[in-house]
């Protein structure tokens, strides 16, 4: 094989590679798509406070995702209507919020970009990272701070 054949086989050989790349990570992308489909219950949702240990939030909600790349979420703790019962006053409390929804692998995020949220209105317009990972039935969503410290994980039963 002379020099300039052997150039352009590598030549070909390197264009060829960087062209699966895109492609491959198209195929993952719309797997992790296939996978986050459906309606989710909350399970549990642990919040990690900076000095140490572990808060169970007690909290209920609902996941939604569809074919379409739109998202759903809401969640309130356990005890707002006896809480509500007990008041004068209108007591709120939870999250509530809902847009499109984007991946990215190599950070192993789910982007939930938020067009609207009635409990806390200034989330519209932002991104809400999550750092997921499924687990059979269970979606595992965490939240990290700036540091990269887990502060909260939302674990999520997938529904029949």
């Amino acid at each position: 094989m002379t020099i300039k054949t052997r150039l352009l086989t590598r030549l070909f050989t390197v264009i060829f590679l960087c062209l699966q790349v895109p492609f491959m990570n198209a195929d993952e992308i719309d797997d992790i798509k296939q996978q986050f489909i459906g309606d989710y219950e909350l399970v549990t949702y642990i919040s990690y406070p900076a000095n140490g240990g572990e808060i169970d939030r007690n909290y209920i909600g609902r996941l939604s995702y569809d074919a379409f790349g739109n998202m759903a979420g809401l969640g309130m703790p356990s005890d707002l209507p006896q809480r509500n019962e007990a008041s004068d006053e209108r007591v709120t409390g939870g999250f509530a919020y809902w847009g499109k929804v984007s991946y990215d692998l190599d950070e192993g995020t789910v982007i939930h970009h938020v067009e609207g949220s009635p409990m806390v209105p200034e989330w519209v317009g932002g991104d809400n990272i999550r750092y997921f990972e499924f687990v059979d039935d269970f979606l595992k969503l965490s939240l990290k701070d700036a540091q990269g410290r887990i502060t909260g994980t939302l674990t999520w039963r997938r529904l029949p």
